[in-house]
């Protein structure tokens, strides 16, 4: 089983809280390199007194749970009267195990204290609403997060189906022969398609920093609204010049949506449900493929309407439906919980009960969310030490490759099929069967993975379940001659059991900062992407049209991602280990005064462990 973090949530030094130090300036603090320096000076001074804040207690009497290797997630809630979770992910050294056992860190004084002065200090948007003292039934809860559901995770998902419907109708319209009508070929178009991910690439970060100073409600209709106009001059194409800026102009201005949609979505969810609320989200992806198929097949039929070819009109008319959600989000997109009243909506979402509810869950599952309020932009200082987590590299490298195998046959889907002899209606109606069984697939790996409270070891089912087809392309003499055979094998792999939303959820849970997790998800995104430009020139012009070349390539690729799936649970399994070595050689008072006196952060502190 994978390991979940744990964190410890009450520092100070010098009499001052790091957090609201940070909060307040990035040079107010000076964040030391690694937790080893630390250790050396625990072991040789006494513990510092610390002035101001409250402080954590350090009698001899107080008992301290060690570090668990089951996910305190997966019990049913944090807040709630009647939920017992093991320990909180916030796990604190305090008085008794009763305590710890409530799910509330804040029900220690000294805690509640130090973290209302955290947020007091950022200016968190919601800090009015934390109550440490309040209470909830599990019913309410259940209530409220169906309520979220319906207000936030489907409008993240009806966002998520615009950036879909201008991002993947470029494979449409080259099924109704727009390559031949501008004088492209299929070199052409993997260059396009390499454009469109660079720029895609290149804008993830920048829009994530972006959208951390401006709020995410903001800058999302914002984009949107930006990139439909794009999309919508693309009916207007004239050849290979004008192909290219409309795919760098479309990369440069949906790039970060992702990572920003994310942010989001977890100001309203605790850790345990953002995995699952992604794979609805990510279902879209298939969803989007399914209407915009059906589509496809209505507006392709427009060809020779006022002259003009179907493609044309698909790029017209999904250029305007992304252009009405991006209009309507400017109104859907509440900054936080508590900002849901404003002058079109007047009686808001939620109840005050129903916000300090909403509010009081996210933080006593993570208190380090109320670090930073939503308006906020990450300095220069807490950039660079998002970039240098060397212990999220692994996920990264995951990023990299995980989703290669994948992406060629389904960019070439329907090319393949037009050149097995199907006709253009027929072949953007015979993609829809994959696109239904992804979206079980997806949603059920998610769920295997939360059920078993394991990622490395369910994830690492995708590349499993494309193997034997990739297999099959490469070795089957009947591979793109024999039409149904072919159509067959490209649908089992493009039925595919997609891991993104586990690993995006794996991200996050190891960022343990609101800082890293910004900039984690943005750096985890950019090594997919850079995935996707090497996927993109995987099937050349003179590979065709078996592709034997590219198709051992993919072979290769998802032969090494199983790999890098095994060496990256290992990898956690080590670290852990490490960092448990490390902790049990210190005495109780050392431990307490690490914790009290640490100015190590997220995914660094010695007290932290890794999920896998």
């Amino acid at each position: 089983m994978g390991h979940a973090p744990s964190r410890l949530v009450h520092r100070t030094s010098g009499g001052k809280s790091s957090y609201t130090q940070t909060c307040k300036s990035s040079e107010a603090i000076s964040i030391r390199g690694s937790s080893e320096i630390e250790l050396k000076e625990l072991n040789e001074t006494e513990p510092r007194a610390t002035r101001g804040l409250p402080r954590l207690q350090t009698s001899t009497g107080m008992s301290y749970r060690r570090l668990s290797g089951s996910d305190p997630e997966e019990h049913k809630s944090y807040g709630s009267v009647d939920s017992t979770p093991e320990a909180s992910p916030t796990a604190l050294l305090i008085d008794d195990f009763e305590k710890a056992d409530t799910g509330n860190p804040f029900l220690d004084a000294e805690t509640a204290a130090y973290w209302r002065n955290v947020y007091e200090g950022c200016e968190y948007e919601c800090r009015h609403a934390f109550d440490p003292a309040l209470t909830w039934s599990r019913r309410e809860e259940e209530e409220l997060v169906r309520k979220l559901d319906w207000k936030v995770c489907l409008w993240a998902c009806v966002m998520f189906f615009g950036l879909q419907v201008d991002r993947n109708n470029l494979s449409q319209a080259v099924s109704d022969n727009m390559l031949d009508d501008l004088g492209l070929n299929t070199d052409d178009y993997n260059y396009g398609n390499s454009v469109f991910l660079v720029s895609f690439l290149l804008a993830e970060l920048p829009s994530q920093l972006i959208s951390k100073a401006l709020g995410p409600d903001r800058w999302i209709p914002m984009q949107m609204v930006l990139w439909s106009f794009v999309a919508i001059s693309q009916c207007a194409l004239t050849g290979r010049t004008s192909f290219l800026i409309t795919r760098s102009l479309l990369g440069l201005l949906e790039g970060g949506f992702i990572p920003d949609l994310v942010l989001w979505l977890s100001y309203f969810y605790t850790s345990r449900e953002l995995p699952i609320r992604l794979s609805y989200f990510w279902t879209t992806l298939s969803v989007t493929g399914i209407l915009t198929s059906l589509l496809a097949f209505a507006l392709l039929h427009l060809r020779g309407v006022m002259g003009w070819e179907g493609w044309r009109w698909l790029f017209l008319v999904e250029g305007c439906i992304t252009l009405t959600v991006g209009v309507m989000s400017f109104f859907r997109m509440p900054a936080s919980a508590v900002q849901t009243r404003t002058w079109f909506r007047p009686a808001g979402w939620f109840t005050e009960r129903e916000e300090a509810i909403v509010v009081n869950r996210v933080l006593r599952d993570d208190p380090s969310k109320g670090d930073m309020h939503n308006r906020q932009a990450l300095t220069p200082r807490r950039l660079w030490e998002a970039l240098t987590d060397f212990d999220l590299w692994p996920l990264y490298i995951v990023g990299l490759v995980a989703y290669v195998p994948q992406s060629p046959p389904k960019t070439y889907v329907t090319l393949i099929l037009r050149g097995l002899g199907f006709g253009t209606f027929e072949t953007n109606l015979l993609t829809i069967p994959a696109e239904i069984m992804h979206i079980f697939n997806l949603i059920i790996l998610t769920r295997l993975s939360e059920w078993l409270n394991e990622r490395a070891l369910v994830a690492i089912l995708q590349p499993l379940w494309t193997l034997p087809c990739i297999l099959a392309l490469r070795f089957w003499e009947g591979t793109f001659e024999n039409a149904w055979g072919t159509y067959t094998t490209l649908m089992v792999l493009l039925s595919y059991p997609y891991c993104h939303a586990i690993l995006v959820g794996w991200c996050s849970k190891n960022s343990n900062t609101v800082g890293t997790r910004t900039v984690s998800a943005a750096l985890y995104n950019m090594s997919v992407q850079t995935g996707s430009v090497f996927a993109s020139y995987i099937y050349r012009e003179d590979d065709k049209p078996h592709y034997r070349r590219g198709n051992s390539t993919l072979l290769l690729v998802n032969l090494a991602s199983v790999l890098v799936f095994l060496l990256t649970k290992l990898y956690y399994v080590y670290r852990n280990r490490q960092r448990e070595w490390q902790w049990r050689a210190l005495s109780e008072e050392q431990r307490a005064e690490y914790r009290r006196n640490t100015m190590v952060q997220g995914s660094r502190r010695l007290d932290f462990r890794f999920a896998h």
